[in-house]
């Protein structure tokens, strides 16, 4: 299968704001690469503007001088998946020119059509509308399975490419076989949100704690742990003083589902200091010694050779308290409206977040945020993107200040402004934006600069308003920064639908 049949397929899925429509497209492309005999996961994700590689070391500016473009499409996309394999593997003496020279071999082959598609993959700034839901009921449709036997697929695999490839080849008897394995990360169950306790409180809940921590998946084989973020990125070996806690619990094989910390005098510290622990390269000893992380467990998954997943999570935090008692995150299991609210006035006054309402009887749901898991903060807050930001005045001439925020669409995967924000940024907070933004930019359009959607940033609101001045139809009232979020990968923002449910 040509890497033109693919860009045909993700320029006519961008120009369409018919779910159904990109679903079919997705699907025939789908189909198409297996009777070619096409690496169906590598398309799959392809069409999802996913890198199957993830990261090939090769920045924006790595690809802002390219090679004349070849005169005509002859690159397919096996072909494209070795060259980004290859180039990810270069490592050591030289490898920053043995990486250029590959990235020029390969860009030299492909039209300008397809240097301008692929440049665009690889720097992820591809917005085409192949969202999570599209390309899951695509697979579904191509292999003529069920999209909850898909969906429970990509929840223990972790990735769409491997399930669509599964459903193409073998169908749902195939999918069926796909088990959790301890080692490869699940897709991590997500909350919804819910604006007073009152409203969760409907029976028999527990609250859990939130935690203003790094979400954090570990998993344990024979004394061997390995932990993963909610990006399903391998940080291991960033985190040996967790690996070291994890490595004490009394199991042969677990998968355990948790957040890591930095405290002060057991209260939580800022989430940057947090943050900096694992995504800094710094020599990992060192920052643990420096920045100590707390780690706690909220679910178990698996335990010793059974598998958690379908089971009552009542039952799952039974046996977590078996096996990580000192671990286990704060949680009071209640009917009582009074009881709720006052553990969630507790827990705020402990320097926590808020609390996570959970059902005990749901089973762990992954990838999807639904009634099983309700996050109740004291004030609204919203994951957003950041789609442009405007060069400040006055005090803040020279800066990037004001920034253009952005939620996904679920019905077409598009990403939408709903309003703008300068408020409740520090002058270190300018600095560093005024940098990143630059980094990340992608055009001018007097003092706005546009960049690549790739900053998540959580901001605080107090309500949301009908508004014609903006595509999303609503704007968010006084709304202020709370900080930047680089442990949130963009697929995670909150909808623009979840932003209208709140309207008055």
């Amino acid at each position: 299968m040509r890497l033109d049949q693919v860009i045909t397929t993700s320029r006519a899925v961008a120009a369409t704001s018919s779910r159904n429509e990109k679903v079919a497209l997705v699907a025939d492309a789908l189909a198409t690469a297996a009777r070619s005999g096409a690496p169906v996961e590598v398309v799959a994700d392809h069409l999802a503007g996913v890198l199957p590689q993830r990261r090939i070391g090769v920045s924006w500016r790595g690809l802002s001088s390219l090679p004349p473009a070849a005169p005509a499409s002859t690159l397919t996309v096996k072909e494209v998946d070795a060259a980004l394999t290859a180039i990810a593997g270069v490592s050591g003496a030289g490898s920053a020119v043995a990486r250029s020279e590959a990235v020029a071999t390969l860009f030299g082959r492909a039209t300008d059509r397809e240097q301008q598609w692929l440049r665009s993959l690889i720097t992820g700034e591809m917005r085409q509308g192949a969202s999570d839901g599209v390309l899951l009921k695509a697979i579904a449709s191509a292999a003529a399975v069920s999209e909850a036997a898909v969906r429970r697929g990509v929840m223990l695999a972790g990735f769409a490419g491997p399930v669509a490839r599964i459903a193409l080849t073998g169908g749902e008897e195939a999918l069926q076989e796909i088990r959790l394995e301890v080692g490869r990360p699940l897709r991590p169950m997500l909350a919804s949100s819910a604006p007073d306790i009152t409203s969760t409180v409907t029976g028999r809940v527990a609250l859990d704690s939130k935690l203003d921590g790094i979400r954090i998946q570990a998993h344990v084989s024979s004394g061997d742990v390995r932990l993963f973020t909610r990006t399903l990125d391998d940080v291991t070996e960033r985190l040996p003083d967790v690996v070291a806690t994890v490595a004490e619990l009394p199991v042969r094989e677990a998968v355990l589902d948790g957040e890591v910390i930095a405290e002060t005098e057991g209260r939580p510290a800022p989430f940057q200091v947090t943050g900096s622990r694992t995504m800094s390269s710094a020599d990992p000893d060192r920052m643990a010694a420096e920045i100590p992380l707390s780690t706690y467990f909220f679910d178990l998954l698996h335990l010793d050779g059974r598998d958690l997943v379908d089971v009552p999570a009542y039952q799952r935090w039974e046996l977590l308290e078996q096996v990580a008692p000192r671990q286990a995150v704060p949680r009071l299991i209640t009917d009582s409206v009074e009881e709720a609210e006052a553990f969630f006035a507790e827990r705020l006054g402990a320097g926590h977040e808020g609390v996570v309402v959970k059902d005990p009887d749901a089973p762990y749901a992954a990838g999807r945020r639904g009634a099983g898991w309700v996050k109740v903060k004291p004030r609204h807050t919203l994951d957003l993107v950041v789609l442009g930001i405007e060069w400040g005045s006055g005090r803040r001439r020279g800066s990037l200040s004001n920034i253009h925020l952005g939620a996904r669409d679920s019905a077409t995967g598009e990403l939408v402004m709903l309003g703008k924000t300068f408020k409740g940024m520090t002058d270190e907070m300018l600095a560093w934006q005024t940098e990143r933004f630059l980094e990340l930019e992608t055009h001018r359009q007097e003092h706005v600069v546009f960049v690549r959607p790739e900053q998540v940033v959580e901001i605080a609101f107090d309500g949301v308003q009908r508004s014609t001045r903006y595509p999303g139809g609503v704007a968010l009232r006084f709304a202020r920064v709370l900080r930047y979020r680089d442990d949130k990968p963009v697929a995670e923002v909150d909808t623009l639908q979840s932003v209208r449910a709140l309207l008055p």
